[in-house]
């Protein structure tokens, strides 16, 4: 009986093993980030942070891949149609997460259906700027120029959807002025633009903000989110500017193809929250300005859940409609 035991329970670990093999194996093949926007946007620095620490730990190439276009959609859509296994992922925002599907009459992907959270990887403001060349210091001013001159101003964004987009479209509703939208691939594809005076103005990233207005080739005037920016303490909020209750902030997180495994979720997780709580990562997300996050997959998906009807109601209120 004694030996029959033993080797029943030598059984059971050697057929365990093949099991545990595979769930401590991931990853031993090359690993793909997907990103929506140019190289050079917070969402791809922020990708290659982790891709860089991810590759370190783990042995295994992590590959950030600009997919551009489409407000972010199709490199949403080749993630949720991506094999569950973890090897293709997507630093995804709440433009195609949470505003897309009350702008567009049909998605090839569904926000919550199609993906599982990993984690929340930063929140990050955008800031209204305008070329040097522009005659206005405040936002007020701006108004009354767009006032003085409908339909003859421009605003430049990264894709229909994006928080770039949104924040303009809200502020045109809430101030009442008729400024034309002018989309671009990626605020890096815009930014030239915006700098000769092409176009007139953009809600860009603070990330790509700040350094030209340090260099004095840009105006910024106001934040959009919340409170001011410890980068730009006297830069004032759109609120604060006269629209009260203005915020659009753009979010990023790490999701997967929905059915991927879980423990390869728990081990991207695991690696993101230490990854984001690195000295090193933390000088590098302060320097560009962008908010930490590291929260848990429940939380993510609550995020999404939460503000998903909210700023569908925002679209509605700015009549804010597209097409496919």
């Amino acid at each position: 009986m004694k030996l029959a035991a033993s080797l029943f329970a030598a059984l059971l670990v050697l057929s365990a093993a093949p099991n545990a093999s595979a769930q401590s194996s991931y990853p031993n093949r090359p690993v793909k980030i997907l990103v929506g926007f140019t190289a050079g946007t917070a969402p791809d620095l922020a990708a290659r942070i982790l891709a860089d620490r991810f590759a370190e730990v783990w042995g295994t190439p992590f590959v950030v891949e600009n997919v551009q276009g489409a407000g972010s959609n199709i490199a949403t859509e080749r993630v949720a149609k991506a094999a569950a296994d973890g090897y293709t992922l997507l630093m995804g925002g709440n433009s195609a997460l949470v505003i897309n599907p009350s702008l567009y009459e049909t998605l090839p992907f569904d926000p919550v259906k199609d993906f599982a959270p990993i984690s929340q990887v930063f929140i990050a403001a955008n800031v209204l700027a305008v070329p040097t060349e522009v005659p206005v210091k405040s936002v007020a001013e701006l108004v009354a120029l767009a006032k003085a001159q409908p339909g003859k101003l421009s605003y430049a964004h990264a894709g229909v959807g994006t928080s770039q987009h949104l924040g303009a479209e809200l502020f045109k509703y809430m101030a009442h002025v008729d400024i034309a939208s002018v989309p671009y691939r990626g605020t890096t594809a815009f930014m030239p633009d915006l700098l000769a005076n092409r176009v007139t103005m953009s809600f860009a990233n603070i990330v790509n903000v700040l350094p030209l207005a340090r260099e004095g080739k840009l105006r910024p005037l106001a934040i959009t989110s919340i409170k001011r920016s410890a980068l730009a303490p006297d830069l004032p909020t759109m609120a604060e500017s006269g629209f009260p209750g203005f915020e659009a902030v753009p979010w990023f997180g790490l999701v997967a193809p929905a059915g991927t495994p879980q423990d390869v979720l728990d081990k991207l997780h695991g690696e993101t929250v230490k990854t984001l709580a690195l000295a090193e990562v933390r000088k590098k997300f302060d320097e560009l300005g962008l908010e930490r996050v590291g929260n848990t997959p429940a939380e993510f998906a609550a995020v999404i859940r939460k503000e998903t009807p909210e700023w569908a109601k925002v679209i509605k209120e700015a009549g804010i409609k597209l097409g496919n």
